[in-house]
């Protein structure tokens, strides 16, 4: 940190003489140090791939997850502080929750995300509370196709073809602009969207990991759901495959 933050990071609510709010900006330094989670729209739907880090052998396979569902319509995954995730989660959940019960109908998507963000942006505003430390990737299929934002902590959202987001973002984002979304399935993206976490898996640093993928779109008559296993497998063994090729063809170049 430059000798100008000194004393500027004490409150989310003070702004630094260059006009900087550094508790956002570590709050989204903490959504650098998750997993990568990569979300793409297609024709038909849209695919969610996360790679959630496993720390320990210990662990129970499948606990802490970071891909959500907050309506029969709507995903939603998470990178950063999984407890802070949660608490958007249900931020989100009840949101969906008061508009069916008011308008007897399933909430908007962009309706959503518009309230969940002036939500997190709340909390970067009083020196009593702190920013969220994650950033949220939001899908749907709706009746005029497939839609997805990206959410960060300082409550900007906005819409994306493709997005990622966490500690091989830049990398991963590379990637998704290689691929013509426009013209692909949902069922190729779930193989693309394993493929890209795969590759932006950084081995020495973090050895392992679990692949969540989740989808929603025609193929699931419009509801999210995590990708059926036979497909999940298909996808992860189509992903090694991948990464073998990639690093054979670069042993030959050297």
């Amino acid at each position: 940190m430059s000798s100008i933050g000194t004393g500027y990071d004490l409150s989310a609510s003070q702004f630094s003489p260059d006009g900087r709010v550094f508790q956002v900006e570590y709050a989204q330094k903490a959504v650098e140090n998750s997993g990568t989670v990569v979300g793409m729209r297609c024709k038909d739907g849209v695919v969610f791939a996360v790679e959630k880090l496993v720390t320990s052998k210990l662990y129970e396979a499948g606990a802490n997850k970071r891909l959500f569902n907050v309506d029969r319509h709507i995903g939603m995954a998470v990178a950063g502080v999984i407890a802070d995730a949660r608490q958007i989660v249900e931020v989100a959940k009840t949101e969906a929750a008061n508009y069916r019960t008011e308008y007897g109908s399933a909430i908007p998507l962009k309706f959503l995300v518009d309230r969940v963000a002036m939500y997190m942006h709340a909390y970067t505003l009083y020196s009593a509370v702190r920013p969220y430390g994650c950033s949220v990737l939001l899908g749907a299929y709706e009746v005029d196709g497939s839609k997805m934002y990206m959410i960060d902590p300082s409550g900007v959202a906005m819409g994306f073809y493709g997005c990622a987001i966490g500690k091989a973002k830049q990398a991963a984002k590379t990637e998704i602009e290689k691929l013509k979304l426009n013209e692909m399935s949902s069922k190729e993206l779930v193989k693309e969207a394993a493929k890209i976490i795969y590759i932006v898996h950084d081995e020495v640093k973090d050895k392992n990991f679990e692949l969540e993928l989740g989808w929603v779109g025609s193929e699931t008559q419009g509801r999210h759901e995590l990708v059926p296993m036979p497909m999940h497998v298909e996808a992860e063994k189509y992903a090694k495959a991948a990464l073998e090729e990639e690093s054979d063809s670069e042993d030959e170049e050297m």
